[in-house]
């Protein structure tokens, strides 16, 4: 197999459509910004390049982002780096390191090989693409190996790492090591967080951006009433529901409706009206489902009618993530040996993905619809899935690790627990499903904090700093860019 280049076609979004979410002043700021950008890049294309068009939150947002700028008439364009199965086993692995996880053995370099031979090959494509005064902006381990060649051919570049860990361990010290002669090859590097900074990087070099979410998109619209059940009805899920109800906007406007069942693991379908707990996340150890498992389990006997849902993308349309199906396996098997009173009242669902904004109406559906969500993440870059579900009012109990403390204000916005507690993890979660006035408080003023921090106006400033700071590095002032 030969890696290649893949362009993922984008469609434009106007900024116009976050004069309902913005107030006055910042709708203005955002709207001076879109003509800023089209000024200043004017002739230039930012390419952004990772690993995967579909699963995940990169691939999530780039969807995003891209489409706004596009639609303030910026050239920005998406392609994916494919791999090996040797590479992706490989950057799975680096990954993991980048989190900490334990028993996972670093990179080394006889690991090099096989992690240059692909990332070359796709920097030799993209250099045929790229022109004087383009900037390219590389996403995560999957890609940093490209960034040598590009140096080498005038191009600036950023590095963006949505990975990391607030207290290294040797092993993650050897993964930096690893990658440190790429990230250092570019004109800046972007993380999600300060605590994920590497020791030994030029800080002049770095920017810490967090990541955020579309409030427009299918994952996080507001959906029609009775929609949400009828989405969950149609995926197999929950009980009742009108499948012609089962409805969504998809990203350019158009209608859209759920028409896929799930892949589902349960005795029975939740009964209308009856409580549930939700986590939706990549089927990843980080993720811990085994541990929500658990903490369902803890709280079982105190909340009798409550159900849990378990939910995660099919795993063969994950291409980059060779471990999935296998954790997968390793849930259903949890689940087959739980007591029956429990079992009977907890629900795995791997998702379809044939249609990824369908994928994201049932996300959305599950999110709006549970009356706790929940984040068992031993370790989060920043953890989308937090921002979603306090976008939509729920009441949130996830992991104080990594990017989701930046998130969630514990008490106030949301409860923050040690992942590692169960029984604490527990007594959370039931104490949210026993105070419906507690869980109300939190989600709204959850909500508001999303609306002020982790929107995509702030986002697209943020990366429109980035790009100028390279155009203005690398470009020669006497040759202006092609037209």
């Amino acid at each position: 197999m030969t890696p290649s280049l893949h362009d993922v076609a984008v469609a434009p979004l106007a900024l116009q459509r976050f004069g309902e979410v913005l107030d006055a002043p910042a709708y203005g700021e955002l709207t001076n910004l879109g003509a800023r950008a089209r000024e200043a890049l004017a002739g230039r294309v930012v390419w952004c390049v990772n690993s995967t068009a579909r699963g995940g939150g990169v691939a999530e947002m780039l969807q995003s982002l891209l489409a706004y700028t596009r639609g303030a008439g910026v050239d920005t364009r998406w392609v994916v780096a494919d791999g090996t199965p040797a590479f992706f086993e490989l950057t799975k692995r680096v990954h993991n390191c980048l989190h900490a996880a334990p028993g996972i053995a670093p990179p080394s370099e006889a690991d090099r090989g096989v992690y240059e031979q692909v990332t070359a090959a796709a920097a030799h494509q993209l250099v045929r693409l790229v022109a004087p005064g383009d900037v390219v902006i590389l996403h995560d381990p999957q890609t940093a190996g490209m960034a040598p060649a590009l140096r080498d051919h005038g191009i600036g570049t950023a590095w963006r790492c949505h990975v990391g860990v607030d207290d290294p361990t040797d092993a993650v010290r050897a993964t930096w090591a690893f990658l440190e002669p790429y990230v250092t090859a570019t004109d800046a590097y972007v993380f999600s967080r300060e605590e994920f900074l590497w020791d030994g990087l030029d800080r002049a070099k770095a920017i810490v951006i967090p990541p955020s979410i579309d409030v427009f998109s299918a994952k996080n619209q507001t959906l029609a009433p009775g929609a949400a059940e009828a989405i969950l009805a149609t995926a197999g899920i929950l009980e009742d529901g009108t499948r012609h109800q089962a409805v969504f906007r998809r990203h350019d406007g158009t209608p859209g409706r759920v028409d896929r069942v799930a892949e589902l693991w349960q005795e029975r379908r939740i009964p209308h009206g009856a409580p549930f707990v939700t986590q939706v996340s990549r089927w990843d150890r980080l993720n811990d489902p085994l541990g929500v498992l658990q903490v369902f389990g803890s709280q079982a006997e105190a909340s009798p009618d409550a159900h849990l849902v378990l939910a995660g993308p099919a795993t063969a349309a994950v291409s980059d993530d060779p471990e999935g199906a296998e954790v997968l396996d390793e849930v259903v098997a949890a689940w087959e040996a739980l007591p029956s009173p429990v079992r009977d009242r907890t629900h795995l669902a791997a998702l379809p993905m044939q249609d990824a904004e369908e994928n994201a109406a049932i996300v959305n559906a599950l999110q709006s619809t549970a009356a706790v969500v929940v984040q068992n993440s031993l370790a989060e870059g920043f953890g989308l899935t937090v921002a979603e579900a306090m976008w939509k009012g729920r009441p949130v109990v996830a992991g104080a690790v990594g990017g989701i403390q930046d998130q969630i204000v514990d008490g106030e916005t949301g409860l923050l627990v040690d992942p590692r507690d169960i029984a604490a993890f527990g007594e959370a979660v039931g104490r949210l499903l026993r105070d419906p006035s507690l869980a109300g408080r939190l989600g709204a003023a959850a909500r508001e904090r999303v609306r002020q921090e982790f929107l995509e106006p702030r986002h697209l400033h943020q990366w429109f700093d980035v790009v100028q700071r390279i155009t203005r590095a690398t470009t020669d002032d006497s040759e202006p860019p092609r037209a």
